[in-house]
């Protein structure tokens, strides 16, 4: 028996908060900070033994501290310096870009089953025996460190360590060599960047190795990313991520390139803002940016008010619950007897104990923890909580691990509940309730559903690649869980359990990536654009009612934007029919019809930009992506139009015709030439064009409209989909 081999790359540090005063002086302006310098590495002086050498003679301060040096997916070095130091080395000719660090937030069973890689289904036994189990493939995963006990990394019937696998196992007191095996083939952790600008880690909480503390990730992500790349993996799963900025100022960006450069997939995570639009992260093109959807499971546990209404709630409190058949006096904690706005976010120190004592209580959503909030009830001497969602969070429930008997409803939910109480007290009977657990339930419809915290598009960098490119499992996800830290991740909380339920972008992203390794071991000569482009095209749509999958913040229909090509699909993905392949040279003709400058553009790919090819490729839309984004400003036009390029490779069989079905945005107009793809073999390329031409729409300025539809590459046993999606815009 075979199975993924996984390399854990591991960020160690942790959250930090800072508060600054009003007024700042020159000493602190000249504070000195931890910035990321790319340099021209072929411009090293042959005086210089070694590029080391020719970094320390850069920096010509004294205090100035060379902390890391690059030489896989970027060349350069990152140092402890004052800002006027980092202007210094910017006027250096072989400087290519200088850039602060980033703090990069974490975007933080059943699954398998859900993707269809447990049934007893001949597709699924086919997806796991032509990829060998994906034996030999590496994953590397950067995050927040792995605890190795775990039986989630039992190396038993394991093969030998990959002959290709060229990295280590970082040894420490606290995770000795025998924490890596034939599974868990390697651990590094990197904290020097945290420590240069934030001092020295709290080692009461912190693990100064590869032991999980569930801490926070910095700019080493572009530290990891190299290594894993020399190291040998196939796979760099990345659950982190930041701001959106230009991709030439994005270590994450800058770091994935190189990977992808060298044919290393990888996969990030969206982010957690959503359900807003504009808040998906990590949106480079060389990037499988994933999402994150339910499975067909729930935890419910529901309110019983005492006015005989059933209020539905989810958590997965296992401890002692409420006395049966009892209700209890139910209060908000944001009304009148309590402290007012702190009190209802159930802050810290902000609850009466004579107002909460033996009650259950209403808190909002918002500002501390989930489960702290619960923490800040049972101090006070509440007996339960219900935790309402406010308006941004929408109807979409996460089940968390709660110290006390507790449960998450919808903003609905809360109104109501909110509602029934101030009835209550106007008419002079107290408010009641209980709340009932109802354990695990599973084959519930609808799934998937779009997670509601699952960022959404449109891209804020480049609009014209649609992002996310699909979503995966990532709400309520049953995951491996370190002894140190309780499952409310709460520092009191001193509960020990071998697995947890998690959810966010950040469990979705690792099941695209192991995918991923999947289609790898299968496809050993596919491309990571290949891979991608796989999982997109075979993407669905339809939940498992038989209806387009529906927002869970809403519970309205989702859209492009939402799901990017829509809910991955394995054992479809194992056999796609037809790709849209990418290499270096196209997503360099991306970056110049980008409008970036020739020094931007070899901050990203370490080599200087050629951007003659770029005019063939006619516009930054052309890239040849597996989904098609059209923006038009309407500046007073009434008929609008553009055309995309689009090459695909026969991965099917030899001799096959494709025709294509067109389902156009509403309003729009889509024509696609040539409508019949014929090929005679394996690997042969053709071309088609796409044409899509829109009338304007009625606007408010600064306002836009989206829609959306799909064309769809059919021989009768494959349907290649990619999605369109139009935006029109009217100017200010």
């Amino acid at each position: 028996m075979s199975s993924l081999l996984l390399l854990f790359f591991l960020l160690c540090t942790t959250t930090s908060s800072s508060s600054s005063s009003p007024s700042t002086n020159k000493n602190e302006a000249e504070t000195p900070k931890t910035f990321i310098i790319k340099v021209q590495y072929d411009a090293k002086p042959s005086i210089f033994p070694t590029h080391k050498h020719w970094y320390e003679s850069s920096l010509s301060s004294a205090s100035a501290t060379l902390l890391h040096t690059y030489d896989t997916v970027f060349h350069g070095f990152s140092a402890k310096l004052t800002p006027s130091e980092a202007l210094r080395l910017k006027t250096l000719p072989h400087v290519l870009a200088v850039f602060s660090e980033q703090v990069r937030h974490l975007h933080t069973t059943r699954s398998p089953q859900f993707l269809g890689l447990k049934s007893s289904s001949d597709s699924a036994g086919l997806l796991l025996k032509e990829s060998d189990f994906g034996s030999d493939l590496v994953i590397g995963v950067i995050d927040t460190g792995v605890w190795p006990e775990r039986q989630s990394f039992n190396d038993r019937d394991l093969g030998p360590v990959p002959r290709k696998w060229k990295g280590q196992c970082v040894t420490t007191n606290d995770f000795p060599a025998t924490s890596c095996n034939r599974k868990l083939i390697g651990a590094r952790f990197f904290s020097q960047g945290y420590e240069s600008t934030n001092g020295k880690m709290n080692e009461t909480t912190e693990f100064r190795s590869p032991r999980d503390s569930d801490g926070h990730g910095t700019h080493t992500a572009s530290i990891a990313a190299g290594s894993a790349v020399s190291d040998g993996v196939d796979v760099v799963s990345l659950s982190v991520g930041g701001v959106v900025v230009p991709y030439f100022l994005d270590a994450i960006a800058i770091a994935a390139f190189g990977a992808s450069d060298h044919g290393v997939f990888v996969s990030a995570s969206a982010g957690n803002g959503g359900p807003g639009g504009l808040t998906v992260t990590n949106v480079a093109p060389w990037v499988t940016t994933v999402g994150a959807g339910t499975i067909d499971r729930d935890f419910p546990a529901d309110v019983h008010l005492g006015n005989g209404k059933i209020i539905p709630g989810v958590s997965v409190y296992s401890g002692p619950g409420l006395k049966k058949d009892q209700m209890y006096s139910l209060v908000y904690a944001g009304s009148e007897s309590g402290d007012g706005y702190s009190a209802s976010l159930c802050l810290e120190g902000s609850l009466d104990p004579a107002f909460v004592r033996g009650k259950i209580v209403v808190c909002d959503r918002g500002i501390n923890s989930r489960p702290a909030k619960g923490e800040v009830v049972k101090k006070a001497g509440g007996v339960g909580m219900i935790l309402a969602n406010g308006v941004f969070d929408g109807e979409g429930l996460v089940a968390d691990c709660h110290v006390l008997p507790a449960t998450s409803v919808g903003a609905a939910s809360g109104d109501e509940i909110r509602k029934y109480i101030m009835s209550a007290e106007k008419s002079k009977s107290p408010a009641t309730a209980t709340i009932v657990f109802k354990g695990t339930r599973v084959n519930v419809r609808p799934a998937p559903v779009v997670a509601s915290f699952s960022a959404r598009g449109p891209n804020p960098e480049t609009p014209e690649i649609l992002k996310p490119d699909v979503i995966a499992p990532g709400l309520n996800i049953l995951a491996a869980w370190p002894d140190k830290v309780g499952p409310s991740g709460i520092p009191t909380d001193k509960r020990k359990t071998e697995f947890n339920i998690l959810s966010g972008t950040s469990m979705a992203c690792p099941h695209v990536s192991g995918l991923a390794a999947l289609l790898k071991a299968a496809h050993p000569d596919w491309s990571p654009a290949a891979i991608r482009s796989a999982l997109m095209t075979t993407a669905y749509t339809v939940d498992n009612r038989g209806e387009t999958m529906i927002d869970e913040s809403t519970g309205n229909t989702s859209t492009a934007l939402d799901f990017g090509a829509g809910h991955v699909h394995p054992q479809k993905a194992m056999n796609p029919g037809l790709i849209y392949d990418l290499t270096s040279y196209d997503y360099v003709n991306f970056l110049c019809n980008s409008n970036y400058t020739v020094n931007n553009i070899q901050v990203i790919t370490r080599r200087k930009a050629d951007c003659s090819g770029a005019t063939r490729a006619g516009h930054v839309g052309n890239l040849n992506y597996p989904s098609l984004s059209a923006v038009f400003q309407q500046y007073g036009k009434h008929k609008m139009s553009t055309h995309f390029i689009r090459t695909v490779t026969n991965v099917g069989d030899p001799n096959s015709a494709y025709k294509v079905t067109i389902r156009p945005p509403s309003g729009m107009t889509v024509t696609v030439q040539p409508e019949k793809l014929v090929f005679r073999r394996v690997g042969q390329k053709l071309n088609f064009l796409v044409r899509v031409e829109a009338t304007a729409v009625k606007l408010s300025p600064g306002s836009s409209s989206m829609r959306s539809g799909k064309i769809v590459w059919s021989d009768g046993k494959h349907n290649v989909t990619s999605p369109i999606v139009v935006t029109m815009q009217q100017p200010l």
